[in-house]
């Protein structure tokens, strides 16, 4: 039989697997969503297109990666350093 604290470990690890996954679908949205607003800008006759990136771009898509990631998790990087860990 399964104890009870291995019960609530799993629900927990079942949990935050489905949250993370989420967290980085919106994100990973966001962020494509945000190179598509951003090449129909530079080419409005191109709004069709499939974004394939270049390597040029790999820079620009770190920052976004990075400013997606800092917006997530800032929240919870700032109440965990409150409490010292």
């Amino acid at each position: 039989m399964i104890s009870i604290l291995t019960q609530e470990r799993v629900l927990g690890a079942a949990l935050g697997t489905v949250l993370a996954s989420v967290v980085v679908f919106e994100q990973r949205k966001s962020i494509y969503k945000s190179i598509s607003e951003n090449q129909s800008r530079f080419s409005p006759q191109s709004q069709t297109t499939v974004y394939i990136p270049k390597k040029d771009s790999s820079i620009e898509f770190a920052h976004l990666w990075n400013k997606a990631v800092d917006q997530a998790f800032g929240p919870l990087i700032k109440v965990l350093g409150s409490r010292g860990w």
